[in-house]
Order: structure tokens, then C-alpha cells, then sequence
């Protein structure tokens, strides 16, 4: 079993699908943001407020770093985690990269009322969200060996879509450091 690591936008579902294919598959799951909640004791806004987001940003590469040295996990990354070169490079060499690509409008429909985004806590969120999304949306391609169309039905969907999609690729290496 490789490791997965999925990718995308907050709002995307990365944790929901994750948590579904880490049951199918009978692997451990984890989420970056929750993982590095639980070390710190303190919120992600918190960590933002304390640290700024080069902080949390530093954070969550160590936190990447040892959740892709494991082998049998899915992984929910957070979603600007692919805005360090290096964390691409380490996700694209470590495990079998799956972008759960998701319109701005749904993410926006699926956030908005979250308080727990501070790169949402802005005038106009849903402007940022575009933003982001067309920022973040190349990098998360770039590094993809699935993409995956989550604007049409609900998290089973996306994670049949997944499993019929792993079925179809060759790579399906383990996490190595």
C-alpha cells in the first residue's frame, strides 16, 4: 500500500474523502492541521496569531516531513501547503499526490461561515478564495498524479473516483524519507 496524500483548497473535502479511503483501505489517516493542533495544544488562528503564517508555514513542513516518512496512511495536507517548493517536491517524491479539485463558488458555499480560516478572516472572503484558487490551482496540477473533479456529488463519490483511479496508475510507491 503507498501512501496517499490528498491535496486542494480548503473546503475541498480532504479530510472527509480522507478518512473514508484510509477506512476502505484500513490505514491510518491524518490531517496536517489536526496533527499539528494536537502537538501544539493551540488552533491553527492561534498559531497565525503567535507566529504569522511563515510560522504555521514552517509548522507544517516538519509536519509533512514525518507524516510521509510513514507508510499505510492517507494524509490531508493543508491547503497551502503546496506553496513551498520544497514541501512539492518532498509530496510528489513520497506518495501518490491526489488534487480534489473543487470550483471557488463551492469552497466559498462550504467555508464561509468557518471562523477557523484566518486566510479567510478578510473584507471579502470570497474574493480571496478566488484568489487563492487561482494562485494555488497550477501548483497543486503540477504535482498531481490524480485530479479529481469534486464539484459533482458528495465524498463517497469522490473517494469511488479515487479508488477507480489508484486501480489505473502504476505508481503506487510507499512513503520513503
Amino acid at each position: 500500500m503507498s501512501c496517499l496524500i490528498l491535496i486542494g483548497m480548503m473546503g475541498a473535502g480532504k479530510t472527509t474523502v480522507g478518512r473514508e479511503l484510509a477506512r476502505r483501505r484500513q490505514v491510518r489517516f491524518a490531517d496536517c492541521d489536526h496533527e499539528l493542533i494536537a502537538r501544539t495544544g493551540v488552533s491553527i488562528p492561534i498559531i497565525f496569531d503567535l507566529e504569522g503564517e511563515a510560522g504555521f508555514r514552517r509548522r507544517e513542513a516538519r509536519m509533512l516531513d514525518e507524516l510521509t516518512a510513514e507508510t499505510d496512511i492517507v494524509i490531508a495536507t493543508g491547503g497551502g501547503v503546496v506553496l513551498s517548493a520544497a514541501n512539492r517536491a518532498l509530496l510528489a517524491r513520497r506518495g501518490v499526490v491526489i488534487y480534489l479539485d473543487v470550483p471557488p463558488h463551492l469552497l466559498w458555499e462550504r467555508t464561509r461561515y468557518d471562523r477557523n480560516r484566518p486566510l479567510l478572516q478578510v473584507a471579502d472572503p470570497r474574493a480571496r478564495i478566488a484568489e487563492l484558487h487561482s494562485q494555488r490551482d497550477p501548483l497543486y496540477r503540477e504535482i498531481a498524479d490524480i485530479v479529481i473533479d469534486g464539484g459533482r456529488g458528495g465524498f463517497v463519490s469522490m473517494a469511488n473516483q479515487i479508488e477507480k483511479a489508484l486501480s489505473g496508475i502504476e505508481k503506487k510507491i510507499p512513503c520513503t524519507p
